[in-house]
């Protein structure tokens, strides 16, 4: 979908932003195929979040969609290296813009080699501090369940995770079965519903 020349990412309404957001994950993200997952699953189908997650464009409307959902008392952002690392430092800054700065956590997979060695990158915050984990694409939940436990391993609350995608392959039954809230700002089936519709009319 093109939009017109005086759509900007920047003031665009809500719906408006799912809209854009929407059609620009069919344009750059998802694929039909055969394909193997990280899961080790294969599917029919792949989602390659980063296309869109690192496209300017398309990172200042995930910001803009997640900040809101986010709530009041959110001390920051956080997610699992690599697939999270654009989508918290967009939130991050649109936060910034808001008058609602918040700080964004990189979590690593394994802890750094050298200096101080941790798992954590970014500002140290008090101990109970409430951390939202943020992910890209969720199909069996264990990638951001990684970043959960990191954060409650250094002192912090997570109560909630939000994706951009979720594959509807159990990651959010397993989140709810452990008490953690999780929403996306999409949802796989409406993903497909839309490239049908599309490959129809083309």
């Amino acid at each position: 979908m093109k939009f017109m020349s005086n759509f900007s990412v920047a003031i665009a309404s809500r719906p408006a932003l799912r809209e854009f957001l929407l059609n620009l994950l069919l344009q750059l993200a998802y694929r039909e195929g055969d394909f193997v997952l990280s899961s080790g699953q294969k599917s029919s189908y792949y989602i390659n979040g980063k296309e869109v997650t690192l496209n300017a464009e398309g990172a200042l409307a995930i910001g803009r969609l997640i900040l809101p959902l986010l709530p009041p008392q959110t001390d920051a952002v956080a997610g699992l290296t690599l697939g999270a690392d654009p989508i918290v430092s967009a939130v991050s800054v649109v936060s910034a813009y808001e008058a609602r700065p918040i700080p964004a956590l990189i979590i690593r997979k394994e802890a750094k080699g050298h200096g101080t060695k941790a798992y954590i990158e970014g500002p140290t915050l008090s101990s109970g501090a409430k951390v939202v984990v943020l992910e890209d694409v969720v199909t069996t939940g264990k990638s951001a369940l990684q970043a959960v436990e990191r954060l409650k391993d250094a002192g912090y609350v997570v109560e909630q995770i939000i994706a951009l995608v979720d594959r509807e392959q159990g990651g959010g039954e397993l989140y709810e079965s452990l008490g953690l809230k999780f929403q996306a700002l999409f949802s796989i089936r409406e993903l497909q519903q839309r490239y049908q519709e599309l490959s129809v009319s083309n």
